[in-house]
């Protein structure tokens, strides 16, 4: 029974953290179907909204960052199952960002703004393509293992987890990251980029860097010489800038 209810939770949990994604590529979209997106409300420019929004960034940036290092998942084992660590990322995840659009404060100003056609339709599309290169990768990975599915059947199956692969196919051929580098794409790549969006880039392009230097050491604890001889070979977000 209780194998049974985490296997319920990380369902519920896949669904939420997947969620809360798709909620947060809609937001950052600016699309005028969609009722709710970054640059549905008028915003003014003020201490409030920006200290909002640099708290916002913190939150998610720990929220993120901390959870997923290893000697956090350590003690947090010993608190909820292991089958369950990770699902409780990726539901607090989904959360966080499901809050961090809701709440992100706007601000005035247009910072640039495409009226060409088909300009507009070449960073929309460019948009579409980084997010697809998120999705993408995480299948090239361990989608399931990635969102804890994977964890909470092997559970429900009393069966060991198999352990994290390590993978350099396709996109990872290209970059270390290709994940990071979609989001990176994602964020930037839009023919209408408002104030409020303009701080966001801004603020999760920083985020994905830092969060990037903590993974590296711990890829690198975890895998060994497998990925610094890696490191070597591949880039690590921008394809053929090696640092």
């Amino acid at each position: 029974m209780i194998r049974f209810i985490i296997f319920i939770y990380g369902v519920f949990s896949y669904l939420v953290g997947l969620g809360g994604l798709v909620f947060f590529i809609l937001f950052l979209s600016g699309w005028e179907f969609i009722p709710f997106h970054i640059n549905s409300r008028a915003g003014e420019t003020t201490v409030y909204a920006f200290l909002i929004n640099v708290g916002l960034m913190i939150l998610f940036g720990l929220q993120h960052t901390v959870m997923a290092r290893l000697t956090f998942k350590e003690k947090w084992t010993k608190i909820v199952s292991p089958a369950a660590e990770r699902s409780t990322y990726v539901l607090l995840s989904g959360i966080m960002m499901l809050l961090f659009c809701m709440y992100w404060q706007p601000l005035y100003g247009i910072v640039w703004h495409v009226e060409n056609s088909f300009g507009a339709i070449l960073l929309t599309a460019g948009f579409v393509f980084g997010w697809f290169i998120v999705v993408l990768s995480s299948f090239l990975i361990n989608h399931f293992e990635l969102f804890g599915l994977q964890q909470v059947y092997c559970n429900l199956r009393n069966k060991p987890v198999p352990r994290p692969t390590f993978t350099d196919r396709f996109l990872y051929q290209f970059v270390r990251h290709p994940l990071q580098l979609g989001v990176l794409i994602g964020l930037w790549l839009t023919p209408t980029m408002s104030a409020a969006h303009f701080m966001l880039s801004i603020l999760m392009t920083v985020y994905v860097f830092i969060g990037l230097y903590f993974e590296e050491k711990d890829l690198g604890n975890q895998l060994g010489r497998k990925y610094n001889d890696y490191k070597k070979r591949v880039p690590m977000i921008i394809p053929f800038i090696k640092f």
